[in-house]
Order: C-alpha cells, then structure tokens, then sequence
C-alpha cells in the first residue's frame, strides 16, 4: 500500500469523525484567523508575533505566528473538507501540545489552565487515528484510488 493510501485511508462507514472534523475544524479556523487577520478580536499577526517572542520566548516570533496562525487557519479547513486528515490533526495535536507547554502548565483549570487545548489536543489525536471518516474528502479519494488500482 502506498504512502498516500495509508494517509488517506479511512472508515468510509461511520459520520463520528465528521462531529470531531467540524468542531475541531471550526475553532482552529477561528483561532488562525484572530492571529493572521486579527478577526474576532484577534490581535493579527503583527501583534501575535511580538507575543510569541516577547512573552513566550519563541524566537523569531515571525515565523511562531506564521506556524501557529497558519497551521491553525488552513488545517483546520483542511479539517473541516476531511482533506489530508491525518496530517491536519497531526499538526493540530502539535499546535495544542505547544501551547499547553509554554501557555497552559501552570494549571489545569480554565481560563488560564490547560484542560481547553488539552481537550482539543485528544480530539486532534482521535482524527489521526481513526482519518476523516464518511463525508470526508479522503474517503471520496481513498475510494477512486482503489477503483482506479483494480
């Protein structure tokens, strides 16, 4: 099996994962978009990456913010159209495990705590496990690539 068909692979057979693609999708794209355009009362990315660098310590901030931002905004549509998946909730779960390590440590309770993104990091890894799921781009993929290989 190739590379691509293991990335792509997924139970065509279940919606579950569509609840978790949409709500996971949905708050990253929020989230990316306060730090790249300052929407939603975001501080934009100008102001995020003075943050990452001046606060946290994640030099250059620039390219933090480029990194979470981004990450944040186009994974989480990818996330959304079920489209590469594994690799969107992969990324994710490395947003949120940074954030939770140089954020959130302190305590586990909100508004400052880590049970959020730590919330948000498991829905990240439970899509890396089990792929878009049906109604998910991947499947509709996965399943032209094995019409196509027989």
């Amino acid at each position: 099996m190739s590379l691509l068909a293991r990335i792509l692979r997924t139970d065509s057979t279940t919606a579950a994962p569509l609840v978790l693609r949409l709500g996971l999708g949905s708050v990253f794209i929020a989230h990316g978009a306060q730090k790249l355009f300052g929407w939603w009362g975001g501080y934009g990315f100008q102001n995020t990456a003075r943050f990452f660098e001046a606060k946290l310590g994640l030099a250059p901030g620039w390219l933090h913010a480029s990194l979470a931002g981004g990450g944040e905004f186009f994974g989480g549509i990818l996330l959304v159209l079920g489209l590469l998946t594994r690799f969107a909730a992969a990324q994710a779960a490395v947003i949120m495990g940074v954030a939770i390590w140089t954020v959130h440590r302190s305590s586990f309770f909100a508004p400052e705590g880590m049970e959020y993104p730590l919330t948000l990091l498991l829905v990240a890894v439970a899509l890396v496990l089990t792929g878009g799921g049906a109604l998910s781009v991947d499947a509709s993929l996965a399943k032209s690539s094995n019409k196509s290989g027989k």
